[in-house]
């Protein structure tokens, strides 16, 4: 009995001590492990921070040194000018700024008390670039608007139409192959360059209608059957995504791309009091309004969206029961 007490004492102890081991660790080298482990992030973090701290004295050293360079010069420049000591060409500098400065400012106090905001300033400035695009000088613009509501010129020369915004797919790729998808890249370009356009040829010529066109080529849409009775409807109230329309002709296809393009016009702010009218010219009309003989194949000059403003049409009177034709109000 005395033997078995005496063998089963070191066995207990030494089970005891293996529960205080970790991965062959006491629990003070562990600790002393962690420890150090933890000196070492720290050392990290504060060198880190040490060179960020460096960095930004460095930034703060060339900054100050650059002040001090532009005061000295300021220094320089406002002992000259009271001293008198500038050159013939530096003197007639200044007092050319000067003036103009003089001449801005008396300007900018006449516009305010006109009741002239820096708004209206910004959208004069839109037309005027407008107008200079089309050839048209602004000091000579209230002129050339006068002569067109009095009927001057006899009707004679070309008419001024609004410009037809041309989006040749063949230059951007706007469109996957046989996808009325739009890229990324083009729903940018819509959302922004073509807007701004289209908002300033709708307001230069006072118009309400935005007519998107879909234009294709003659090269057959390899899709058999069509679910465009089922999806056009949906597709232009933003229920149905335009990637489920499925045309399955070019007519739809140019259909489908119109509807596409006028979904991302009809969400931006600059044309909310809009009308736009998606349409599709399918493969009948070449680029320059002529109507195709026959052109098979893939054209990629043919594959385009066209963008026309127009003002609102109404009917005329009914005279003697006839049938009246609709009528431009603009």
């Amino acid at each position: 009995m005395v033997m078995r007490v005496s063998d089963t004492t070191p066995k207990l102890e030494h089970k005891g001590y293996n529960r205080g081991l970790i991965l062959g660790l006491t629990m003070a080298e562990s600790m002393l492990l962690l420890v150090f482990c933890l000196l070492l992030v720290a050392a990290a973090m504060i060198s880190t921070e040490r060179n960020r701290r460096y960095e930004a004295e460095q930034r703060l050293a060339l900054l100050e040194k650059k002040q001090a360079e532009q005061t000295s010069l300021i220094v320089q420049l406002q002992s000259k000018l009271i001293s008198g000591d500038l050159s013939a060409a530096d003197r007639a500098t200044l007092e050319k700024e000067w003036r103009e400065l003089v001449l801005a400012r008396q300007t900018l106090d006449s516009l305010g008390a006109d009741g002239t905001k820096p708004g209206d300033l910004q959208e004069l400035a839109k037309v005027a670039e407008v107008l200079k695009q089309h050839g048209v000088d602004l000091a000579k613009a209230p002129d050339e608007v006068a002569k067109l509501l009095t009927g001057e010129g006899g009707g004679k020369g070309a008419h001024d139409w609004p410009p037809i915004i041309n989006l040749d797919d063949a230059k951007k790729n706007y469109f996957q192959s046989g996808s009325a998808e739009l890229t990324k890249t083009f729903e940018r370009m819509l959302d922004t360059t073509i807007s701004n356009e289209i908002a300033s040829n709708l307001s230069l010529y006072d118009a309400d209608i935005v007519e998107v066109i879909g234009h294709t080529d003659e090269q057959r849409v390899s899709r058999e059957s069509s679910n465009l009775d089922d999806t056009l409807i949906g597709a232009m109230d933003g229920k149905v995504p335009i990637s489920a329309v499925e045309p399955a002709d070019n007519a739809g296809l140019g259909l489908a791309r119109a509807i596409a393009v006028a979904n991302v016009l009809k969400a931006n702010p600059k044309l909310k009091n809009v009308t736009i009218l998606p349409m599709s010219a399918a493969q009948l009309i070449l680029p320059g309004d002529r109507v195709t003989t026959g052109q098979a194949g893939s054209v990629e000059s043919r594959r385009r969206i066209e963008i026309r403003v127009r003002g609102r049409t109404a009917p005329v009177a009914v005279i003697n029961d006839a049938t009246a034709l609709p009528v431009s109000v603009r």
